[in-house]
């Protein structure tokens, strides 16, 4: 029984010890990716700098005439909600914790009588909503660990083109913001209307939860040199800008998503590394004791036999 025991714990120690090696091949894979990510952040910085400050002076200078373009909704009757998750798993909470703040937003809004269209992107976030009864109206798969801006550009008109049909009056975008290596948190921004002249991503949008967003800027703003002449009218060159402020936008949203996602994996794997590691330990001291049982139950087997055969020869 003792050596059936041992035999099976023998055989769990190299499954863990099998499983370590993945989870350690994986987070040592994560953390090359941070830095990468962290890379292709500052890279992309200055041309969502640059579409910022081109808004805020087309914004400053359409004033009134840009209409529902500019500012926060009082009362939105509909509302597009982008959620950025993974495609895959294996990254503690990071695809939960910002699909349950989009279920939260989407049940809280819907008792108020708003109607949400939701737009995912990552392979995780369709089969969690609709588990819910949440209906996904678009999802965009297979590019969530390292998007391009042509993924950006793929994901950007299904959110521009309804809210400039009128279709849709707000657009928020939920992913999370990675802000240090050792920090990321799971944020609700308003992706259209435009954000005020002057208004950071750091302001309170209004009664959705929502903040502004300057396509992933640092939340400065923008400065005005000298005097710009817009040609045609300011408030029509901003319909214009809106798709190009979007696509920088989210994929401002998606690089730091990625870098996020790498970042719970990474630390994800290196806790199922040490667990694995103090289950070997725990294994180890079981199949010890095991074979321990095992040696001094043969060793009183062969105590008794010789007492036994020793007994006999004396009655004779």
């Amino acid at each position: 029984m003792a050596g059936g025991q041992e035999r099976v714990l023998r055989r769990r120690i190299k499954s863990v010890q099998a499983t370590q090696k993945i989870t350690r091949a994986m987070e040592l894979i994560a953390a090359s990716q941070i830095v990468r990510a962290q890379g292709r952040i500052a890279a992309a910085a200055p041309y969502q700098r640059a579409v910022a400050r081109v808004l805020a002076e087309a914004a400053a200078e359409a004033g009134d005439n840009a209409g529902r373009l500019l500012g926060v909704p009082e009362a939105p009757a509909r509302v597009m909600v982008l959620a950025l998750v993974a495609d895959r798993g294996l990254a503690g909470g990071y695809n939960a914790n910002v699909l349950r703040a989009t279920e939260r937003i989407v049940r809280a809004g819907r008792t108020e009588g708003v109607e949400y269209r939701l737009v995912t992107v990552g392979k995780k976030g369709p089969s969690f909503l609709r588990f819910r009864g949440l209906e996904v109206a678009e999802f965009f798969l297979g590019f969530s660990d390292r998007p391009t801006f042509a993924d950006a550009r793929r994901v950007a008109p299904a959110l521009s083109l309804p809210f400039l049909s009128e279709e849709i009056d707000q657009v928020l975008i939920v992913s999370t913001r990675f802000l240090s290596a050792g920090s990321q948190v799971v944020e609700t921004r308003q992706l259209l209307p435009l954000p005020e002249p002057g208004e950071g991503p750091s302001e309170p949008a209004g009664p959705t939860g929502g903040h502004g967003a300057d396509g992933g800027t640092e939340g400065e703003e923008p400065s005005r040199a000298g005097y710009t002449e817009f040609e045609p009218e300011a408030s029509e060159l901003l319909a214009d800008l809106i798709p190009r402020y979007v696509e920088a936008a989210v994929f401002g949203a998606l690089l730091e998503a990625a870098a996020s996602e790498h970042t719970a994996r990474q630390r994800a794997m290196a806790a199922a590394t040490d667990n694995a590691e103090e289950l070997v330990k725990t294994l180890s001291r079981i199949m010890n004791r095991a074979r321990q049982d095992a040696i001094t139950t043969e060793i009183m087997e062969i105590v008794g036999g010789a007492e036994a055969l020793r007994q006999a020869a004396k009655s004779r």
